[in-house]
């Protein structure tokens, strides 16, 4: 059986990719991943592929990006556009990536400072 073909109840997509069930079957209502197929008893079944799919969503939420750009960059990766625009559109998400990502990291910067601060009151009381 190739890891193509294996295959995996939401449960156990759930756990892999640590997102909760709920979101899970809300980014199966809203169309960002389908479940690849349904047991005879009617529970979603799901692929590596959709494992994938999700493990890039998952890297886009702490970037702020929002479920239509999550939809856009998906349709770009699934080859839905045509090859220049794809290019265009992919760079266009990497330069929002890069920006957020910087945004991402002065805030850390600031919150690191503020628990130095913190501590230093800390010690002097």
């Amino acid at each position: 059986m190739t890891s193509e073909s294996r295959t995996m109840h939401i449960g156990e997509l759930a756990e892999r990719t640590g997102l909760s069930l709920r979101t899970l079957r809300h980014y199966d209502e809203v169309g960002l991943v389908r479940a690849s197929g349904r047991t005879e008893g009617g529970f979603r079944v799901y692929t590596e592929s959709d494992y994938d799919r999700l493990v890039l969503i998952r890297r886009m939420k702490p970037l702020g990006f929002t479920l239509e750009e999550m939809a856009d960059l998906l349709q770009i990766v699934d080859g839905e556009s045509t090859a220049r625009a794809e290019r265009g559109n992919l760079s266009s998400f990497i330069d929002r990536a890069v920006q957020r990502r910087d945004e991402l990291r002065k805030q850390v910067a600031m919150a690191d400072e503020f628990i130095e601060l913190l501590k230093s009151r800390q010690a002097h009381s």
